[in-house]
């Protein structure tokens, strides 16, 4: 089954950087679509960037568009996020999740558009 696992969370203070990465599993996975969402205590879930099946295309969501960079490398089944610059907003639980629908470029960026996600993984910013 599909099983996607974060790693490289933590803590950092406001201006600081981080790197998250997700190794997948158990589809092809230069099929889909990749994206990672983030969500803050009492807030829905909020899209924050994804990459398109072959990598050449990433999205950014308005809050983290400059600051942050998403890659992929197909062969590893990896996804990455380089976070730069974060702000005590950009705080939560980022999740790793996968586009609902083989395609090259990405669905939007919300929620519903993808059907598996990693367990999410602790991001926190001190100010």
């Amino acid at each position: 089954q599909v099983q996607l696992v974060e790693s490289g969370g933590g803590s950092v203070q406001a201006g600081g950087s981080l790197r998250l990465s997700c190794k997948a599993s158990g589809y092809i996975y230069s099929n889909y679509c990749m994206g990672w969402f983030r969500q803050a205590p009492g807030k829905g879930r909020e899209g924050v960037a994804r990459i398109s099946s072959d990598g050449g295309t990433p999205y950014f969501g308005d809050s983290v568009r400059g600051r942050f960079t998403i890659s992929r490398d197909n062969a590893e089944k990896t996804i990455n996020l380089q976070m730069n610059n974060l702000k005590p907003e950009d705080a939560g639980i980022y999740y790793c999740a996968r586009a609902r629908r083989i395609s090259v470029s990405c669905p939007p960026g919300e929620a519903s558009f993808f059907d598996s996600w990693g367990q999410g993984i602790q991001v926190t910013v001190s100010s």
